[in-house]
């Protein structure tokens, strides 16, 4: 296959991939401009075609993956949120204790945590993403401008 490659399909697909990373500087560029080299592209260069398939399919899996992480930690934000905010001796309810000055702290006036490890996972997990996204990238930019076909692990096949 890098036989019948010329440098022109390879240096586009290798863009295409590396468009993703205008996300960090453009809204959604990681969609917008890899669809648009890949719209117009696809029906000139089968490499192309399917390296641009690869991209947006890869970028949609990371999208639906980091909304299912959002919505896992939803929950456990909206049933310790109540929590956060009963701070025990600090509460509204205490100020008129506070002239007493007799303060009396105890381990669990503090509840941090019981909401910092769903936090924590999902974060981390939100990392690994991330991690995984700069990594493959980078791969796949390296791997098709050599000519060789690549697919992203953990992908969802939607554009077919």
């Amino acid at each position: 296959m890098t036989d019948t490659l010329s440098k022109h399909e390879k240096n586009l697909s290798a863009l295409l991939h590396a468009s993703t990373f205008s996300k960090f500087f453009i809204p959604f560029g990681n969609f917008i401009l890899p669809l648009i080299l890949w719209v117009a592209n696809k029906n000139d260069y089968k490499y192309v075609d399917y390296n641009g398939k690869q991209a947006l399919n890869f970028q949609l899996s990371l999208l639906l993956y980091s909304i299912i992480i959002g919505i896992i930690s939803v929950p456990f934000f909206i049933g310790l949120f109540p929590n956060l905010l009963d701070f025990g001796n600090f509460s509204f309810g205490n100020l008129n204790h506070f002239n007493t000055m007799n303060f009396h702290f105890d381990s669990n006036d503090f509840r941090f945590g019981s909401w910092l490890i769903p936090f924590g996972i999902t974060g981390l997990l939100s990392g690994v993403l991330f991690v995984l996204n700069i990594v493959y990238t980078i791969l796949a930019v390296i791997k098709t401008n050599e000519g060789q076909p690549f697919s992203y692990p953990l992908t969802i096949k939607f554009i077919k």
